[in-house]
């Protein structure tokens, strides 16, 4: 519905020629923009709403335990989540405020977009139940491991001040109505959206560029051309794209099918996925550059080696691949 009148202004109202590039690309940033902003006011308010429930004490205790645990629980409930990278943020926004350390939730903004119910199914049809477990599984992994490694680093300096949760108070509020609840949400909402409207508005406009002036088909003829060296190359090319995650599985599938090795395939999927420049540009309201380069260059590293795994079992046939 929300496609059809933003098609209807674009379109219509104003006349523009769909089949003109810069009028794709401002449809789609009137989309993505609409659709950003009601999803992460929507998610905002109804997690506001629910931590009135839920003190930060309690919140902390569940995800700050010693140990291996609170990483496997964030990456787990970031799997659960249909969300994309961009949408992930107000979570991890949730998160930070709550005092959860910054490595558990990194376990959670990793693993929310890479791994969901839509994809996972998308997934199975397309290339079968055992490499879709498998990528679940390294998905996990991936989440818990990047986790526990930037909780070690201690990067917890590169949190943007006004970001940082507050230590030292005295215990959480007490809300005893539902309008007080309700109102509590509402005003979470409105106070984040101003924090990061301008990043949203950035990243999306970026995202609207790339979704329509990179064409498929060269990305398909640069990497069947360069060998070994694909799987990097197709993780770089995938890590600045946008796209949502109903869309990037079939590319992954035609790459596939039009020669390219599976892990390499998989690699350009998941760095689009987890990784993208409108997330960046919305992750620096909330985070340093410094922190927002590490977590780039871990994860795509992380990916990288992933691909060549599944190139090296896809080789040795141990997972046949067996679409539906």
């Amino acid at each position: 519905m929300l496609q059809l009148k933003v098609d209807w202004l674009t379109y219509s109202l104003l006349g523009l020629d769909p089949e003109v590039r810069w009028a794709s690309s401002l449809n789609y940033f009137l989309y993505d923009s609409v659709k950003i902003f009601l999803l992460l006011f929507t998610l905002i308010a109804v997690i506001g709403f629910l931590r009135t429930y839920l003190s930060q004490q309690r919140i902390r205790s569940w995800l700050s335990g010693k140990g291996v645990t609170p990483y496997v629980v964030a990456s787990l409930f970031g799997a659960i989540t249909p969300f994309c990278s961009c949408s992930s943020i107000p979570i991890f926004i949730g998160f930070i405020s709550a005092g959860v350390p910054l490595g558990v939730a990194f376990s959670f903004l990793i693993t929310s977009p890479l791994i969901n119910e839509y994809l996972v199914i998308l997934m199975i049809g397309f290339f079968g139940p055992g490499i879709t477990a498998l990528y679940v599984v390294s998905g996990l992994l991936l989440g818990v491991v990047l986790g526990l490694l930037l909780e070690k680093m201690k990067v917890h300096r590169f949190i943007v001040s006004d970001m940082t949760p507050i230590d030292g108070e005295e215990g959480d509020p007490t809300y005893t109505e539902f309008t007080q609840r309700l109102r509590f949400g509402w005003t979470e909402a409105v106070d984040i959206i101003r924090k990061i409207w301008i990043w949203i508005l950035m990243g999306v406009a970026i995202g609207a560029v790339i979704h329509n002036y990179v064409p498929q088909e060269s990305i398909q003829s640069l990497l069947s051309k360069t060998g070994v060296w694909s799987v990097p190359l197709a993780t770089v090319l995938g890590v600045p794209m946008y796209g949502s995650c109903a869309a990037i599985v079939p590319i992954a599938t035609v790459l596939f099918q039009k020669g390219l090795p599976l892990g390499t395939a998989l690699s350009f999927m998941m760095a689009m996925v987890a990784l993208s420049l409108p997330e960046a540009v919305m992750l620096r309201r909330v985070i340093r550059l410094q922190l927002i380069l590490i977590f780039f260059g871990m994860t795509t590293l992380a990916i990288i080696v992933i691909g060549y795994a599944f190139n090296a079992i896809m080789a040795s046939g141990f997972i046949p691949l067996q679409p539906l």
